[in-house]
């Protein structure tokens, strides 16, 4: 494999992944949005959710709804505008490998989001 052969093996991951990233970035703020409109917006969101743990951590609405799908707005900012800091700090010898475990933390981080929107939903409901 040459550095041609790793550059464009690169720019195709990464135009994947940013195309993919961008769709779950969009459908993670679209239910966190819906959500939004139905939960219930108090101090302490986690015990409406869950009574019998929900005193241990003090957890806002605003915070467990938007923090998710905020982070993932900044990881898909960052890969749009570092793509080349990104191509020139591989650390796998491998470009799909690196795609595939940021795929994989992309897509807990993406669970997480919709996990807790949709909890907020069923307590409004």
């Amino acid at each position: 494999m040459t550095f041609d052969d790793a550059r464009d093996d690169f720019t195709r991951l990464h135009r994947i992944f940013t195309f993919h990233l961008g769709v779950a970035v969009g459908l993670s703020w679209l239910t966190t949005l819906y959500a939004a409109c139905y939960a219930p917006w108090v101090r302490n969101i986690r015990a409406v959710i869950d009574p019998v743990a929900g005193s241990e951590r003090i957890e806002s609405t605003v915070s467990f709804l938007f923090v998710m799908p905020a982070l993932l707005t900044l990881a898909f900012v960052s890969l749009v505008f570092g793509r080349e800091m990104l191509r020139r700090s591989q650390t796998l010898s491998n470009v799909a490998v690196e795609f595939a475990l940021a795929a994989l933390v992309a897509f807990g981080v993406f669970y997480l989001s919709i996990d807790r929107a949709v909890a907020a939903l069923y307590a409004g409901l």
